[in-house]
């Protein structure tokens, strides 16, 4: 079977500038990866080929067994859910929550004139109420927070039943229950044999679910550690890859990182 992902040798330039620079990562079926660094490492430039929204400057990028530049792109997107802040500028503030969250099995961003089964509102109505926002679902998008929106794109991201879930970075503006919500979801969709292959990216080690089984940690486009999560989350890697001295913490699956005491 192909890998879901594959980048061989990716490099992505904006200008003369380097965003990527030889990247060369897989993720095969099975597995949930996060994609952890600190801001400028490439992380967002990840989540674009990942998904389909971007083109390697040098390299090949392989989706879901698709070389992207030889595939109908319209058609591999409708196979991977994503959840980016690029993709939520596209939603409009007037929609119904619920609709967020249905139109994504045609693709759209917007209710137009199109039919749903009861099966797809029976869906939508279970994944908002699988990320504790179910009681949201006949208000307009534009008036909930910034957390309840984030709670609401993770849900619409996996409404087309995607066989590769790309989050970027989900847990940006919630409070703690707010996160601590959508990461107890994610570890129950994890641990679902049907869950699809899943790809976050945050720069915070204590977003990462506790059922997630890989890491790939950036610095500056280049790869600083990949593998799973308990060989890579390390204090050295860590720190080679914030540029800073760091300890690190886990239990029960969850990390936490703070910078090394003095002494």
């Amino acid at each position: 079977m192909p890998a879901i992902l594959r980048l061989d040798q990716v490099t992505v330039r904006r200008g003369n500038k380097p965003i990527l620079d030889g990247l060369s990562w897989e993720v095969a079926d099975g597995e949930h990866w996060v994609v952890l660094g600190p801001n400028g490492a490439g992380k967002t430039t990840v989540v674009q080929l990942a998904s389909g929204r971007m083109y390697p400057t040098r390299g090949s990028v392989e989706v879901l067994g698709e070389r992207l530049g030889q595939v109908d792109i319209s058609e591999l997107r409708t196979r991977v859910g994503l959840s980016s802040s690029a993709l939520a500028e596209r939603i409009s503030a007037t929609e119904r929550v619920q609709d967020v969250v249905l139109t994504a099995a045609y693709g759209m961003t917007g209710r137009w004139c199109e039919e749903y089964e009861e099966e797809d509102l029976a869906r939508a109505t279970d994944l908002l109420g699988a990320f504790g926002v179910a009681e949201l679902a006949t208000r307009r998008y534009g008036t909930l927070s910034e957390g309840e929106r984030k709670r609401v794109q993770v849900a619409r991201s996996l409404m087309s039943d995607p066989e590769l879930l790309v989050l970027d970075e989900p847990a940006a503006g919630l409070d703690l229950s707010g996160r601590e919500i959508l990461l107890s979801a994610l570890d129950e969709i994890v641990g679902d044999e049907a869950a699809p292959a899943m790809i976050l990216v945050t720069h915070h080690v204590e977003e990462i679910p506790a059922a997630f089984t890989h890491g790939l940690l950036l610095r500056a486009g280049e790869v600083v550690a990949a593998g799973p999560l308990k060989e890579i989350m390390t204090p050295e890697n860590l720190s080679r890859t914030f540029g800073l001295e760091l300890e690190v913490d886990s239990a029960d699956g969850r990390y936490a990182a703070r910078a090394a005491r003095k002494g």
